[in-house]
């Protein structure tokens, strides 16, 4: 099938968000239904930014605690509440979401005025849940106490976004990244699970519980994701297992649907073996499947070998690179919109 449409998972390292919004709308026209802002700026490295809730919140203290998402990435202190402090004494307040979809917002709908994006086109807001953010900056024995606190602070995000912006303009992502599948890979006890059904079922319920607080007429997507810091993943998937298992637990969860789930490819896996779960996926009709199997580093000729793999298992889906392109090169980014254009019709 050619002429895909073409999803982009969030940073785009522009100069601006107007940038971004007149570059991409260039690039892509009506191949791409929603767009983001780039998270350009201090956005542009994930939730990295966010450590100052936790360093800044007079509840919290560093500890002794370090981690990093993987051996090469860079480790940083976690923090954990302060003797005396339990988790209902805590409420995160402003997490900045809203603010940063209003101001984007306005450059969106200018352009859009002005036909530099196509018409019909979304302004996409993409939203970390408590288990990433918590992940890295929290004792993992706090964890679980905080999810809903933190989430809490998330749902007036989601709240404030949706009574900012126009819902037949707005799509609302919600980010299930490493923290959750790195735990689900390794399959060992977590704090979320002693089991991976019992993980499974957690992760699920909560990010249902927030999928569902986007109202109707907002898109909802997801993208999942097993982490690129240094262009690493935390750990490697076996296959697209837990990432089918989780999409179909979620979506039976939900009580209104899902537009669009993005599911990673990475770079080697020109097996059938990897894409073989997508056999199980019970997605709606109305929810578009995207891979992310767009790598810049191999270009045209290791993207179609990736989707020759897909093909047996799955025809119709958009295309996409893995994660974000917030930790890449400015320079690198023409071309590798031009790689999504030509994945988007290879045949």
């Amino acid at each position: 099938m050619a002429g895909r449409n073409i999803y982009l998972v969030g940073s785009v390292p522009l100069a601006s968000t107007a940038a971004v919004f007149e570059t991409v709308g260039t690039a892509f026209g009506a191949r791409i239904k929603r767009i983001p802002d780039g998270e350009v700026a201090e956005r542009s490295d994930w939730v990295a930014h966010l450590e100052t809730l936790f360093r800044d919140n007079p509840d919290f203290e560093r500890s002794d605690e370090v981690f990093g998402v993987h051996a090469g990435a860079a480790k940083r202190h976690r923090y954990r509440l302060k003797p005396g402090k339990v988790a209902q004494d805590v409420r995160f307040g402003n997490l900045g979401y809203a603010d940063s979809a209003r101001a984007s917002y306005a450059a969106f709908a200018r352009l859009r005025a002005a036909g530099k994006l196509a018409a019909g086109t979304r302004f996409q807001v993409d939203i970390a849940p408590a288990h990433s953010v918590l992940w890295l900056f929290l004792v993992e024995e706090q964890q679980v106490a905080l999810d809903a606190v933190y989430n809490a602070a998330v749902a007036r995000e989601i709240d404030a976004i949706a009574a900012a912006i126009p819902r037949q303009d707005l799509a609302i992502q919600l980010d299930i990244a490493s923290a959750v599948f790195a735990r689900l890979e390794r399959g060992e006890p977590t704090v979320y699970g002693l089991t991976k059904d019992e993980m499974y079922e957690r992760f699920a319920a909560i990010v249902a519980d927030l999928a569902n607080r986007v109202p109707a007429g907002v898109e909802l997507l997801f993208h999942f994701c097993y982490g690129d810091a240094n262009h690493r993943h935390a750990i490697e998937p076996t296959d697209m297992g837990d990432m089918v298992e989780m999409a179909n637990r979620i979506r039976a969860k939900l009580t209104r649907p899902i537009a669009l789930i993005h599911m990673p490819v990475p770079r080697e896996r020109t097996d059938a073996a990897y894409f073989a779960p997508l056999h199980r996926l019970a997605l709606d009709p109305v929810t578009e499947l995207a891979l992310g199997l767009v790598h810049y580093t191999d270009g045209l000729a290791g993207t179609g070998r990736r989707m020759d793999a897909a093909r047996e298992f799955i025809t119709h889906y958009a295309v996409a690179t893995e994660c974000g392109f917030g930790r890449r090169a400015p320079e690198t980014i023409p071309e590798l919109l031009r790689l999504h254009l030509a994945a988007a019709d290879y045949a």
